[in-house]
């Protein structure tokens, strides 16, 4: 039996799924076994996640299709209330979810998704994401295109993959000093700073330098991993 392509519908899936989560976060993706999973999750059998899962590609899946509803659903309800004419408001409906996750105790979605991201790096791609989060990762994409039509497209593409990068790195750090229970700065200045560095990065004059290495390279069509 598997159930690769749908969120966990029983109890026993659930517990495996959080526990995934929490040990790829920590660990690394290929820091862990399906062994190991299955005794966090507290089963006996060696098998669950093969039963449930039929591989940890399938388990994978099943983490974004348990956490990706809320993200999206998040994404949807803020950008309908934001001003698609501002850059700074139309980025903070798609990222602020993502940090929000990040600050719901006993959660490790943003550090799963951080080591998925870094693993991908130098791996070829681990898992396709389900059609909702590059639908909303497409539209992202294009609403920030049009709001930096005189920012060069090849430069636009690099910035926005990089700042979206920043704002997974930062959460996933502050998602792991919570986990230790460090003394941390409030929530809101710490989301009110970042989105200020992040549209900062994205709306920069480029240099010379920028300039004249970008009429010299050709396209650069890198893009993050919807999540």
């Amino acid at each position: 039996m598997s159930t690769a392509d749908t969120a966990p519908t029983s109890a026993s899936a659930l517990r495996i799924v959080v526990a995934a989560e929490r040990l790829f976060a920590l660990h690394g993706i290929d820091g862990v076994s399906l062994r190991q999973i299955s005794a966090e999750a507290g089963s006996a059998n060696n098998s669950a996640v093969h039963y449930h899962f039929g591989s940890k590609h399938g388990l994978i899946v099943a983490i974004f299709r348990h956490r990706l509803p809320q993200v999206i659903n998040e994404r949807r309800l803020l950008e309908a209330r934001c001003d698609p004419t501002d850059l700074r408001s139309r980025f903070e409906a798609h990222e602020l979810p993502l940090l929000n996750m990040a600050e719901t105790p006993d959660n490790h979605y943003v550090s799963f998704v951080e080591q998925i991201q870094r693993r991908e790096l130098g791996s070829p791609a681990l898992v396709d994401l389900p059609d909702e989060g590059q639908r909303s990762d497409d539209q992202f994409h294009l609403d920030i295109d049009n709001l930096l039509v005189d920012v060069d497209p090849q430069v636009r593409r690099m910035r926005v993959v990089q700042a979206q990068l920043f704002c997974l790195h930062a959460a996933a750090d502050r998602e792991h000093a919570l986990s230790r229970g460090a003394e941390l700065p409030p929530f809101a200045l710490f989301v009110s700073s970042l989105f200020d560095s992040a549209v900062g990065l994205l709306s920069a004059a480029a240099s010379e330098e920028t300039v004249r290495l970008t009429n010299s390279t050709g396209p650069d069509t890198a893009r993050l991993r919807p999540i």
